[in-house]
């Protein structure tokens, strides 16, 4: 089914789900010990474990990820945008082109981009290889290529080591994208609190937060926002009721909610600061409801939930910090 017809048919359920706003406080009120099997049976699912790849290949696309090698003018890498040092992307509402113009977009976080069925806002690419060659690419991005990479990379005696050992042979196309990509499936951040009370542990969430949760699929949040990446998987239009920041584009990947609470600011154009703003104007957006300051902070309460781990640490809100930064 084309994009736009998913996003019509999603946009009419999300206002028919609308229309059918439960009173969070009494279904909280009305949980029992059948929680457990409740919590089986959600439209979320958990983040899964960080899967199983050769070390050596992860280790080897950490490094690249870091690379200011990568980019033309060996003055950025992957990380200067997505740092996984905070929240896979940064702190900015758009981030810069090497020539120092403002992206049109923002830069969405790299954590769990493998569990997205498109990438990017635009959902033009579904394969992460394909998205890292147009990466080093694009002139807004790293303003390099493929060639370009490889041939810098088999300069270098070490990095060629390191290839020869991941893949028993001299850096190519192939085992450079290859490199990247496994690299970024290993950038999974489970343990959330959330997904601990997906899990049957009922004192994972308060029940204040709970609440949240309930209000947040009473008012239809969760038409578009579910499953393991809590949105992801599928196109939406933006400003169906109100505008919505910029018009352009007017279609984009609905973004994953994972995390969300540390990758401010928001929307695809970075418009909006605070999280309890952008829940404020996607009911007013998307669903052509003023949201009260109760169901605002309700709502916010369980976004808050959905923060994850990346290799044994919380993810944290990113920084406002120059491109080129030094090598790791």
């Amino acid at each position: 089914m084309p994009p736009a017809a998913i996003a019509s048919g999603v946009g009419v359920t999300c206002l028919l789900l609308a229309l059918v706003c439960v009173d969070a406080a009494s279904l909280v009120a009305a949980q029992s010990p059948k929680l457990e099997r409740r919590a089986a049976q959600e439209p979320i699912t958990p983040v899964p474990a960080v899967p199983a790849q050769d070390p050596r290949r992860v280790a080897l696309g950490e490094q690249l990820f870091q690379d200011r090698r990568m980019s033309g003018d060996s003055a950025r890498s992957c990380s200067s945008c997505h740092d996984t040092r905070t929240n896979g992307a940064s702190a900015n509402a758009l981030d810069t082109t090497p020539q120092g113009k403002l992206l049109a977009l923002n830069t969405p976080t790299v954590f769990n981009v493998a569990l997205n069925y498109r990438l990017n806002w635009e959902g033009n690419f579904r394969s992460l290889e394909r998205q890292a060659e147009q990466a080093l690419r694009n002139p807004a991005d790293m303003a390099s290529s493929v060639e370009e990479v490889v041939d810098r990379l088999r300069a270098d005696p070490t990095t060629v080591k390191h290839f020869r050992e991941a893949y028993g042979r001299v850096p190519d196309r192939n085992s450079l994208l290859d490199a990247i990509a496994t690299f970024e499936r290993s950038l999974i951040t489970p343990g959330s609190r959330f997904d601990l009370w997906l899990g049957g542990d009922t004192g994972a969430i308060t029940r204040e937060e709970l609440a949240g949760y309930q209000l947040f699929k009473s008012l239809g949040c969760i038409s578009c926002h579910q499953g393991v990446n809590v949105g992801g998987n599928l196109f939406q239009r933006h400003g169906i009721f109100h505008p919505l920041g910029s018009p352009e584009p007017e279609l984009v990947r609905v973004p994953s909610l994972r995390n969300v609470a540390t990758t401010a600011p928001y929307f695809h154009d970075g418009s909006v600061a605070t999280l309890p703003e952008a829940v404020r104007a996607m009911g007013i957006a998307q669903l052509d409801r003023v949201l009260t300051g109760e169901q605002i902070t309700g709502i916010v309460a369980f976004l808050n939930t959905l923060t994850g781990s990346y290799k044994g640490m919380r993810v944290i809100p990113g920084a406002s910090a120059p491109h080129s930064r030094p090598p790791s």
